[in-house]
């Protein structure tokens, strides 16, 4: 039987935009990019998170080389028609990787657009997606290009509305001049705050939604992580700058900040973190990374957590801008980062 959504509804866009549950459900940790997990589990967690009303769920055809796109259809497939109908799929593609997993670059050219759009439509065993986006900006193809070819498929009915990733302001303008963007995926969190100065401002001018992946920085500041916690060979956190050295000691003494101000709200850092990110404006939807019911069942508490002016005062004061120790990203990765790029 299917539950009443209880979660707020947010809008991603200008216009009539695209209406969205105020949390959505980010799916990558569940295809191998932080370790093994488990598939029972994993197919629990996101009918668990679509029964309390998340609408949108969040994949990568390069997650786990198609894994997460496969698990996600195989999760469609057994919803109900009801919860079915109001369930959203936002997939990025683009990524070039090899048999090893290794990244090696992305592709926005038109054809292979719509190339990897059919393979996803196919793995997710639907007939459009509600918001396709590449996820990193094609250095070798201009972005009217790569939009133009998301339009044509906008058009064709194959998906519904255009998102961006990790663009920057000059990207952002050109794309939108191009075709009308939903929304701006991108990372943002209480110790990765890059967007406000530019990239927040222009997304407001031009009517774009902006859906906030990393929103604990991948568990950083969960409130959970330890400082000798074994990370596995395929877990790519382990080659993250934060998560190493002198660089996590000083993180996690950010968190031990946080914790004594959830304490007094009476909430767990996570939702004290989610929370923030929720309180930075009603066009920020919050993706939550959740692997488990458990997890899920903690990151949907944050919708109980009301912020107040002496609250995100004492968060600011905690861990103000640029407080974090160490890149978000590898050197290598955060090359491929067309929002670290200076406006012109």
């Amino acid at each position: 039987m299917t539950t009443t959504p209880t979660i707020p509804v947010r809008t991603l866009g200008a216009g009539p935009g695209l209406p969205v549950s105020a949390l959505g459900l980010g799916c990558m940790g569940m295809s191998g990019m932080y370790g093994d997990s488990d598939r029972a589990e994993s197919l629990a967690t996101v009918h668990a998170a679509l029964e309390a009303g998340v609408t949108l769920l969040d994949t990568g055809d390069f997650y786990g080389m198609g894994h997460n796109e496969l698990l996600i259809g195989e999760a469609l497939r057994s919803l109900s028609a009801d919860l079915r109908d109001r369930t959203l799929v936002s997939v990025k593609f683009g990524a070039l990787r090899d048999a090893e997993g290794a990244f090696h670059g992305y592709d926005g050219r038109p054809a292979a657009v719509r190339n990897f759009a059919a393979y996803s439509l196919q793995r997710l065993g639907t007939d459009h997606i509600d918001i396709y986006r590449i996820a990193r900006v094609d250095p070798d193809v201009p972005i009217e290009e790569t939009v133009g070819a998301i339009a044509d498929l906008v058009r064709a009915g194959h998906v519904r509305h255009i998102g961006l990733s990790e663009a920057g302001p000059d990207t952002i303008r050109r794309a939108a001049a191009t075709a009308p963007i939903t929304d701006l995926q991108i990372e943002y969190s209480l110790i990765s705050r890059g967007i406000e100065d530019e990239i927040l401002p222009v997304c407001r001018e031009l009517g774009i939604g902006v859906t906030a992946y990393g929103v604990l920085s991948r568990g950083l500041i969960s409130g959970h992580w330890q400082q000798d916690r074994p990370l596995g060979a395929r877990d790519f956190r382990g080659a993250t700058p934060r998560f190493r050295g002198d660089n996590l000691r000083h993180n996690l003494g950010l968190v031990e900040r946080l914790r004594a101000i959830a304490g007094e709200r009476g909430c767990s850092v996570a939702q004290l973190a989610i929370a923030w990110v929720l309180a930075r404006g009603e066009d920020i939807v919050p993706l939550v990374g959740a692997r488990t019911r458990k997890r899920l069942s903690e990151a949907l508490g944050a919708l109980d957590v009301t912020l107040d002016d002496g609250d995100l005062a004492a968060i600011e004061a905690a861990v103000p801008p640029g407080a974090a120790a160490g890149e978000r990203y590898p050197e290598s990765q955060m090359a491929h980062l067309d929002s670290e790029k200076k406006s012109s």
